[in-house]
């Protein structure tokens, strides 16, 4: 493999993504907001603050949770998937390049820029706090940026692996948000009916909850932030108590394996299809 090969098809996906409206407006909207949960309301109202690294970490929580994997499934399904549309795709692996080489390029590329985005939001807030004599715990704020960068990235290659399965760009972008649907909301609205209705053990539904990727983000973040799980309920208490200081690792390490084993499978796929089965359908 070469990684000169590489670096330039990410760069052309960097210009790529920096061109496309959408990602801009994502970028402008997060920033927007992330500094927007950054001011909190004096007790009189009658003028602004900034609330510290903490309290703002904790307040876009949520904010990840719903917006960063919707982005990261939409660039990680529409990308690839257009390209094999149009013909681009076919027409790059006719180069001498190997299907490694194009899928790794185009996923460092569009990675590097959702990265870019989510940095620029979270600084705005972080800069904005700063300013202001806020900056009263800023590492446990890299930390939150850093949780939700895996976030993306593991996102990001669960869209890319949807890419390479389904051939249409609708087909796979549909896919992508019936992804982010079952992920934020079934995932979490549905495991505690489940809970409810089957009375399951309080060690099973750490497990079941434990495959989401995204909540193992929210899990990372609150233990950044204080040193147990106590909000999340029984749930929460039992992780505290049963793992203590090796649940963050944990958490990681979950992250960082979203992040590898769907790109792994990407590869895999993709580095076994024929180039005549990547070109453009007659219509």
């Amino acid at each position: 493999m070469d990684f000169m090969n590489v670096w330039t098809i990410a760069q052309k996906e960097l210009r790529d993504a920096l061109r496309n409206r959408w990602f801009v407006l994502f970028t402008v909207a997060f920033a927007g907001l992330a500094l927007a949960l950054s001011a909190l309301s004096q007790p009189n109202g009658s003028q602004l603050r900034l609330a510290s690294y903490s309290r703002t970490a904790a307040s876009l929580i949520n904010l990840v949770l719903l917006f960063v994997p919707l982005i990261s499934l939409t660039l990680g399904t529409s990308g690839l998937a257009s390209d094999r549309e149009t013909g681009a795709l076919a027409y790059l692996l006719a180069q001498p390049v190997n299907h490694t080489e194009v899928l790794l390029g185009k996923y460092f590329g569009t990675a590097i820029a959702l990265l870019a985005s989510l940095t620029l939001g979270f600084g705005v807030a972080g800069v904005a706090l700063m300013f202001q004599n806020q900056a009263s715990d800023p590492f446990s704020y890299m930390l939150t940026v850093l949780f939700a960068c895996l976030l993306a990235l593991a996102l990001l290659s669960v869209g890319f692996l949807i890419a390479v399965v389904v051939r249409k760009t609708s087909t796979a972008v549909t896919g992508g948000l019936f992804a982010w649907l079952m992920l934020v909301f079934v995932g979490d609205l549905g495991l505690m009916g489940a809970t409810i209705v089957t009375q399951m053990p309080i060690q099973t539904v750490f497990w079941i909850a434990t495959i989401n990727p995204l909540q193992m983000f929210k899990m990372s973040a609150i233990l950044n932030i204080q040193a147990n799980l106590e909000v999340l309920g029984p749930v929460g208490m039992y992780a505290t108590e049963q793992f203590g200081l090796s649940l963050l690792p944990m958490m990681i390490a979950g992250l960082v394996l979203w992040i590898i084993v769907p790109l792994g499978l990407a590869l895999v796929i993709f580095s076994n299809r024929s180039p005549l089965t990547l070109k453009r359908r007659p219509v």
